[in-house]
């Protein structure tokens, strides 16, 4: 297919759009490139992404699960194909009744049931764009979506289950709008808690209420293929938030073929990605590709530790969940709990497992295949963005082989590469650089919402229109696999030699005693910048003298694997990294409490709020600076502006390459070789004697 996509970009992808989506009104022009950058992809054609999810199964497999809810509680509902469509239209034909029509927005502000995806579906049914904010923002990161967006209508509840807690929704939700919502006629409130809630009369209904007496059945409203699906705001920034705008036919073409294609699904499948809807993830590998695809989807509402550590791999095994597809912060946090948990549970279903968010450092991985697939189950890590609403590089089971730590190839049709920063394509192994993506694909966004001149100088005006700028860096090896060495801005620039985080995080993980590590760069008066490391150990906290001496101890092994340059002045030992209840690590707060800056940035989605004094250096934590002058020690690099060379990321490649032919010939449903899993255990503990000579003292 990717010798095909190269030489026919167009075809392919018309080709794709013809085979996978039900059309109304067939497509006659596949790429306007008239306004480009702002493309548009099947632009005459008509169809509706809802009847493509679900109407288009109801003949064949109307019978079969679609969506498994758990709550945090314990109660698990089963809903078919059948059941989905039928609460869809009941929904769909609520919301019409209250006024909403083709291209008005509704914000949805849920916790992860199955309602929230009813509701999603209920919109793209009647052509209204929805925007899923997720349950753990602010009120006031609500309002400013809900204002950027105009919303005539928002569909929240009285509140949701996490960490064995009620979080207030309903509550959250009259604050944002006490301040402002102007354009906000309902509010559309499910009942989930059963707390007592305020209801305003003549704005606020149950959502019981407003679907009861409708019928189970509504006609589609048929748009155009670049009629707004949905907006999703990105987090994290200052200022106005970023609408990310996704078209209708383009987002679900790459949706569906990469759940396909990546996830190799088939009809006896239940599919589980943890991300919740509020975040692209939930988007595509929840609501919209694996349905498409007809898959059994889990949803589970609650945190991963609650009610006790085991709960995802009690549900894998309950459910019987034969697809997983997690985040490396769940991976590594679960990780740090001890082996003995998911050793209690029977994950013998189990056949594909997945990684998205960022990259997955080399001993994650291997403690995710060995405990969690049990040595059988071939490890997908996928690289993609909000702006290319798809999976872009990934493994496809069975025809690539893997290599822990690297999304390996682009998808076929997607030409991605590596540039200078005049936009010279790289050459050599390992040179680093700018990650692009050099053609238009269907799925990625096509403006920001309201701002297209933001649009163009975000993602386009870096290199005068030429290419999408993923804002990651990233370089690749001599196979040509994709390394993410991750954001631009997460790359540190230390005495001239640029050093990527997720290197030095990576070197740290490998330590045995380590179980989580997040990097960041502060200013120094020498160096330009300065390496500080905040670390989270298996076991107890130390403290005093221990803390010095054991941060001496991983300077020294950062030194052996990536080179002097790459040690670490600062290393600050503390309980837990602070994180969003996605599970991503809130590195620009990391920055911030390394730079001793003031903290500006929204904390409203920190799960763990108490962690910040002690990553500040209070008393709980341990802060170790280096001394003065540090030893002397051989240099890491020659070129300045070139990547650091990575002796452990060199040996782990080596050892995966020698069963790179075998696996490319395996089915998907075939075993990662034992061979590939010791001979990269055994590259991670070199050099050997000093290895040992740790796990003796452990």
């Amino acid at each position: 297919m990717r010798s095909e996509a190269a030489a026919n970009h167009k075809g392919f992808w018309a080709r794709q759009a013809q085979s996978e989506l039900r059309w109304h009104k067939p497509f006659s022009v596949t790429l306007d490139e008239s306004r480009a950058p702002n493309y548009r992809w099947f632009v005459d054609g008509e169809l509706n992404v809802s009847w493509n999810c679900l109407d288009v199964h109801l003949e064949e497999r109307g019978h079969k699960t679609a969506l498994t809810f758990v709550g945090e509680p314990g109660d698990v509902r089963h809903v078919s194909y059948r059941e989905l469509h039928a609460d869809v239209c009941r929904f769909a034909n609520a919301l019409s009744s209250l006024g909403v029509k083709q291209g008005d927005r509704v914000v949805i502000y849920m916790p992860l049931t199955a309602e929230a995806i009813v509701a999603m579906h209920a919109c793209a049914r009647i052509g209204a764009i929805h925007s899923v904010v997720f349950g753990g923002f602010s009120a006031m990161s609500l309002k400013d979506r809900i204002e950027d967006a105009q919303a005539t209508v928002l569909v929240t509840a009285d509140g949701g289950w996490r960490a064995g807690k009620v979080i207030e929704l309903k509550e959250a939700a009259d604050k944002a709008l006490s301040q402002g919502c102007k354009s906000i006629r309902s509010v559309v409130v499910l009942k989930r808690t059963g707390h007592e809630v305020s209801m305003q009369e003549g704005r606020d209904l149950w959502w019981h209420d407003v679907i009861e007496g409708q019928s189970p059945v509504c006609e589609p409203v048929w748009v155009n293929a670049e009629h707004p699906l949905f907006l999703l705001y990105t987090s994290g920034s200052t200022g106005k938030p970023k609408g990310i705008q996704h078209s209708s036919a383009g987002y679900l073409l790459g949706a569906k073929l990469s759940s396909k294609w990546v996830f190799d699904l088939n009809d006896e499948d239940v599919f589980w990605c943890t991300a919740d809807i509020g975040w692209v993830t939930g988007h595509s590998y929840v609501a919209y590709g694996p349905l498409a695809a007809g898959a059994t989807v889990v949803i589970y509402e609650g945190g991963p530790t609650t009610p006790h550590p085991g709960r995802f791999w009690q549900i894998i095994e309950q459910q019987g969940v034969t697809i997983f597809y997690t985040a490396p912060t769940a991976i590594r946090a679960l990780m740090k709990l001890g082996d003995d948990i998911p050793a209690r549970y029977d994950l013998t279903k189990l056949r594909l497992l997945g990684s998205v968010g960022e990259p997955i450092n080399p001993e994650a991985w291997m403690w995710y295949h060995e405990h969690i697939g049990r040595r059988r189950c071939p490890i997908v890590d996928t690289w993609w963005q909000t702006e290319t609403g798809a999976i872009m590089i990934s493994p496809i089971p069975g025809a690539v082989a893997t290599k822990p730590g690297s999304c390996t190839l682009p998808l076929p049709g997607i030409d991605a590469a590596i540039v200078d920063a005049q936009g010279r394509e790289v050459q050599g192994a390992d040179a680093g650089g700018f990650l692009v993506i050099r053609k238009p694909w269907p799925a990625m966004l096509r403006t920001i919402w309201g701002d297209n001149d933001r649009y163009l100088r975000t993602y386009w005006e870096t290199f005068q229109n030429r290419y999408y700028v993923a804002g990651d860096s990233a370089h690749r090896d001599k196979d040509g696999y994709f390394w993410i060495m991750g954001r631009i801005d997460d790359v540190l620039n230390v005495a001239g030699h640029r050093l990527g985080t997720m290197e030095i995080e990576s070197a740290l993980v490998a330590h045995p005693k380590v179980a989580e590590a997040a990097v960041v760069g502060r200013q120094h008066e020498i160096k330009g910048e300065s390496v500080f490391a905040y670390v989270v150990l298996r076991g107890e906290l130390p403290t005093g003298a221990q803390a010095e001496k054991f941060a001496r101890v991983l300077r020294d092994w950062v030194t052996e694997q990536l080179g002097a340059i790459a040690r670490p002045d600062d290393i600050r030992f503390a309980n837990n990294l602070p994180k969003t209840r996605s599970g991503k690590i809130m590195r620009r707060l990391l920055r911030a409490i390394a730079r001793n800056e003031d903290i500006t940035q929204d904390l409203s989605t920190l799960e763990n709020p108490s962690i910040i004094d002690q990553l500040r250096g209070a008393e709980s934590a341990s802060a170790v600076k280096a001394p003065a002058k540090p030893a002397a020690a051989r240099p890491a690099a020659k070129v300045a502006g070139k990547p650091v060379k990575k002796a452990a990321k060199k040996t782990v490649v080596k050892a995966a390459r020698k069963t790179a032919k075998q696996a490319a010939k395996k089915p998907a449903r075939k075993a990662v070789k034992k061979p590939v899993k010791k001979a990269v255990k055994k590259a991670a503990r070199k050099p050997a004697k000093k290895r040992a000579a740790l796990r003796r003292k452990k």
